[in-house]
């Protein structure tokens, strides 16, 4: 994948892709604005007709309102029906001729106002009076309504659905008793024809829905089947429905406090800019193939003699660079050619001069971090002998002997491989330098190793280990006269492919600016300018881990340590490490 990409990027198809995206650019933001500010006209006039089609609707609805409101106010204020009602005030019974009389004007009022199915008239006991049964006003509607239009004064209340015949709705008013100081006289309950306050849809918009409310915002009518919650929450602007976004038109009546709201799909209002979409699409795909084969043209003439150059410029790749032969183009070509040669001639020169310092100087440098640590190591060493003499026996001085001709033997023999050796032979050299520690410290000093089996063969460095371990040993239990603990762990790191050296002491351990000195010389590659040397060691292995395994994740030793607890020196490196050269180690670095 990685390779077809560099394939691909060329001078040339770049040239091409910038020009290419200009022009795409300049063509999507042409057609965007375009697209967006014919759009956005086709919706501004079509919300336009949707609103002047909603103020419309309401003005039908106040004006089928006010029909209803006058014809039960005929009934209201007729003067046989006060007078009936009247009588019912005044505990008076009516018979049935006079019930016969009311209904016969009702019915006229009825028959001359459209869209009124029934009247019924309730005494203020909530009997009834028309039509002629023994029905009750509590039992035919919720008391609420009865309380609402006492409230409301004569006013009309508007109840919606009829229980009684799911084609009708049902609005409610209170009779005013005009000879008894408007006192309550009984209740006129009016049914109205549901599709008589139906409107038709004036406008060509298919999928339009159109809701009714009342002030309460309970559905009046409504053509809409799903849930109306969303859209009773939502004011003017869009909305989604089932995947698909509406414009809201709400238009609340001042005489009613009815609310009408329509639902518009804006797909619907936009259909007309489908033509000038297709349009603006075909012709940004034939402006596009035209300036394609144009930039293409184009950017062949500028690279061709550059990728010539390029050619012969690739053959560096295998060695120290190649002169270039010379190219017969234009002069700004020429003179590339020219600078080329000179330039890979004075390249191969400097490359060949500074690979022979740097490796130089890496075997140099190594070799004096083995040259110092000797020496030190020696020192040590010989004090613990001088310790030894004052309370040894010939014995113990025999086995001492040979352990510390052992440690000279591994410290100066010069081994077959080089500076690299097995953990294990590491350890061992370890072993012999606890031994001769543990007779100058006695039972005061003791030591312990955890290794894993399958990490001894590993190959190390020399003396990588032995330093930490003998910088433990002289500043931990030589700084103290209780008895110390040293460990040695070796283990596999966390990260795969790596192990981790941890030399842990509880001796008196490290104050934190003492630790910030060790930090600072190990950063500095400076050994602490002390009397006692303290810190040798640990430069000189950090120093060597640096220059012994420059790529591995972590450089440098971590060294963790509280007063009086103890002191932990880690550091982890790869598995695969061993026999590098001093080449190898400068090509990595």
């Amino acid at each position: 994948m990685l390779k077809n990409l560099q394939k691909w990027n060329t001078l040339r198809n770049q040239i091409s892709f910038v020009f290419l995206v200009v022009m795409a650019t300049v063509l999507a933001m042409v057609s965007i604005l375009t697209y967006n500010q014919v759009s956005t006209l086709l919706k501004n006039n079509a919300e336009k007709q949707i609103e002047q089609t909603a103020l419309e609707a309401n003005g039908r609805l106040e004006s089928l309102y006010k029909q209803i409101s006058t014809a039960s106010k005929l009934v209201m204020t007729n003067r046989n029906i006060q007078n009936v009602l009247e009588k019912t005030y005044e505990g008076k019974a009516v018979d049935f001729n006079e019930r016969q009389e009311l209904e016969g004007i009702v019915n006229n009022i009825q028959a001359n106002t459209d869209g009124i199915f029934s009247f019924e008239l309730y005494t203020r006991n909530m009997n009834r009076l028309l039509p002629l049964d023994d029905t009750s006003l509590v039992t035919r509607i919720d008391k609420k309504w009865i309380i609402s239009a006492d409230k409301a004064n004569g006013g009309l209340i508007w109840i919606g659905d009829d229980p009684n015949n799911s084609d009708n709705l049902l609005a409610l008013r209170r009779v005013n008793l005009m000879g008894k100081g408007y006192d309550t006289g009984g209740y006129l309950l009016i049914s109205v024809y549901r599709n008589y306050l139906q409107f038709e849809n004036e406008t060509d918009v298919t999928n339009q829905f159109s809701l009714l409310f009342d002030k309460d915002m309970k559905p009046i009518l409504s053509n809409y089947e799903d849930p109306l919650t969303p859209i009773v929450e939502k004011n003017d602007g869009s909305i989604t429905l089932n995947n698909i976004e509406y414009i809201v038109t709400r238009k609340t009546s001042q005489i009613t406090d009815w609310t009408l709201i329509i639902l518009t799909p804006i797909k619907e209002l936009t259909a007309g800019i489908s033509v000038l979409r297709m349009v603006i699409i075909i012709s940004g795909i034939i402006g596009f193939i035209i300036f394609l084969v144009s930039s293409l043209l184009l950017s062949s003439f500028i690279t061709r003699p550059i990728i010539k150059l390029t050619k012969t410029m690739q053959q560096a790749s295998a060695g120290s660079l190649s002169m270039n032969p010379s190219v017969t183009t234009v002069n700004e070509i020429n003179e590339l050619n020219s600078t080329y040669n000179q330039l890979a001639k004075q390249t191969n020169h400097l490359i060949q001069m500074v690979y022979q310092k740097e490796i130089t100087r890496s075997r140099s440098e190594l070799k004096a971090l083995q040259a110092q640590i000797n020496p030190h190591f020696l020192f040590n060493t010989l004090d613990a002998l001088k310790w030894a003499l004052e309370d040894k026996d010939e014995e113990d001085l025999a086995e001492f002997v040979v352990s510390m001709s052992e440690l000279f033997r591994y410290t100066i023999t010069k081994q077959t491989n080089g500076d690299w050796v097995s953990i294990k032979e590491e350890i061992q050299h370890i072993q012999n330098y606890m031994d001769i520690m543990k007779m100058r410290f006695g039972d005061d000093l003791k030591w312990n190793l955890n290794i894993a089996q399958d990490l001894e063969q590993v190959r190390i460095p020399k003396l990588l280990i032995q330093p930490l371990i003998e910088n433990a040993v002289l500043h931990g239990a030589g700084n103290t006269t209780d008895p110390c603990t040293l460990s040695v762990s070796i283990k596999p790191a966390g990260v795969e492919g790596y192990l981790r050296v941890v030399v842990e002491d509880d001796g008196p351990g490290i104050s934190q600016e003492k630790l910030r000195s060790i930090y600072e010389a190990m950063e500095g590659g400076g050994v602490l300018s002390n009397p006692s040397g303290n810190g040798m060691a640990i430069t000189n292995v950090n120093k060597r881990l640096q220059l012994y395994y420059p790529n591995r994740m972590e450089v440098g030793l971590t060294i963790v340590s509280q007063p009086d607890i103890g002191t932990k020196v880690s550091f982890e490196i790869p598995v695969k490490g061993e026999g590098d050269s001093d080449e190898n180690v400068i090509d990595r670095r």
